[in-house]
């Protein structure tokens, strides 16, 4: 059987894009529904790694609030796709906007994103997901 990498890594890609444009909005469970139940997540306000789905969704529950996204730029995005076609590693930075007070747009956040998706009865589920802000420090390092 013949694995087409390029039709798995737009499934993943639309998957991803469509649960951010829900969560955007004020709608968490486009991802939160789409967990795993084996999932571990990191998440830049945790010193620690969150494991299993109850945990993760009690986790991003317990922080969400409508962000009320106007604007989302999906910027280098990279799949990587196993041999075997059923695990896909989706990375890309994310920029989100919102509008300030005087209805002009200005960034929210920029993010490094890590989704590691894995197909799981026919669907494709995130098993492992990391969120990082873009610039956590001031400088070069890596110790």
């Amino acid at each position: 059987m013949s694995v087409d990498k390029e039709v798995i890594s737009k499934t993943v890609l639309e998957l991803e894009r469509s649960f951010n444009e829900r969560w955007s909005v004020g709608d968490n469970r486009g991802y939160l529904d789409n967990y795993a139940e084996e999932i571990s997540y990191f998440d830049p306000v945790l010193k620690v790694l969150v494991v299993g789905r109850d945990a993760v969704v009690a986790h991003i529950e317990s922080i969400y609030s409508n962000p009320r996204i106007v604007r989302s730029e999906y910027l280098n995005p990279a799949v990587h796709v196993s041999d075997s076609g059923d695990f896909a590693v989706l990375a890309y930075n994310l920029n989100t906007y919102v509008l300030d007070g005087n209805g002009n747009e200005q960034q929210l956040r920029a993010w490094n994103a890590t989704e590691a998706y894995r197909l799981i009865d026919g669907e494709w589920r995130i098993v492992h997901s990391n969120w990082a802000f873009t610039q956590t420090a001031a400088g070069a390092i890596a110790s």
